[in-house]
């Protein structure tokens, strides 16, 4: 699993699914889960990893030598047209230019090659605050980079987790999904119009109000 967090954002979303318990991250990384194939996690925030030994699995899955992968991207995509002469987001270094590879030359490497890509919080999947009119950097949702109607090599859209920070069981419920389906153990994962995982977002907190009933019918607790 290739974890971004290089997009626009504040890297809370790595942060929040440390809570997570249904499934925990230690559980899925562990193999404690049955069923799931082994996973190996590369997230600049919780690696212990650093520098080339740390991106080299970047490389490696760029080149095709680290298959099957799921993508994961936290942060807004900017748009690099908007940044003249440098650049707005990049994670490490060109070995052959020496200079800085941007986050969208990365999306453009890994998304073709991913079985799965999943947009983590709400910066990754509509663009969050760096998407307010007037941000210089263009900043915008995955979906809205790639394409609403863009597939995986495995026939998946763009599975969309949000929150400010995601909720940690909701992202895990849905990774835990994703890797059941990768092995065969699950069919496509159901997502709505906004491209969310249904069972998680078909419904709203309003809609568990006991409260709310009384103000729909017009009776008023004090």
């Amino acid at each position: 699993m290739l974890w971004m967090t290089t997009g626009l954002g504040c890297d809370g979303d790595s942060v929040s699914v440390t809570a997570a318990s249904l499934p925990s991250l230690e559980d899925v990384l562990m193999g404690e889960i049955p069923g799931l194939p082994k996973v190996h996690l590369h997230n600049p925030v919780l690696a212990y990893e650093v520098g080339d030994d740390f991106m080299r699995h970047w490389f490696d899955a760029a080149a095709g030598r680290l298959e099957p992968f799921v993508l994961v991207l936290e942060g807004s995509v900017p748009n690099e047209k908007l940044s003249g002469e440098g650049y707005w987001a990049a994670l490490g270094t060109d070995l052959d230019t020496g200079q800085p590879i941007k986050t969208n030359e990365w999306i453009n490497r890994l998304a073709p090659k991913a079985l799965a890509v999943i947009a983590a919080g709400t910066c990754a999947t509509y663009g969050g605050i760096h998407a307010m009119e007037g941000n210089p950097t263009g900043a915008m949702g995955l979906a809205d980079y790639l394409g609403w109607d863009w597939k995986s090599k495995a026939g998946l859209p763009i599975v969309n987790v949000p929150g400010c920070p995601v909720q940690p069981d909701n992202m895990m419920e849905t990774l835990l999904y994703l890797l059941y389906q990768v092995a065969g153990l699950a069919p496509m994962i159901p997502l709505d119009d906004q491209l969310r995982p249904q069972w998680l977002f078909s419904r709203t907190v309003h809609d568990g109000c006991d409260r709310a009933g009384y103000y729909e019918e017009g009776t008023f607790a004090q």
